[in-house]
């Protein structure tokens, strides 16, 4: 299993959906589970990333690999969440 981005919206317009997934599966293959999404044309980091934290802990637990690009997401999402709740 892993935990992957899954492309999504219109041409040149893209959206992601963050999902734990079988490898193999395909690019459109039916995830197991919708753990979050991703809009990169988002302005601030906020917009940009929603991710169910809780659900992605459990699928890591559980064997999930992130991806080497959504690992760097989630990371960013952590450092994110660490300075909302300082300030």
């Amino acid at each position: 299993m892993s935990i992957r981005l899954q492309r999504i919206g219109k041409p040149h317009q893209s959206y992601y959906r963050l999902v734990a997934i079988e490898k193999t599966r395909g690019p459109h293959g039916k995830p197991l589970e919708v753990l979050g999404s991703y809009n990169p044309r988002g302005e601030k980091m906020k917009d940009k990333l929603q991710v169910k934290t809780e659900r992605v802990d459990h699928w890591k637990k559980n064997g999930a690999q992130p991806t080497e690009t959504v690992a760097s997401l989630l990371k960013a999402y952590a450092k994110q969440e660490k300075a909302g709740a300082k300030a």
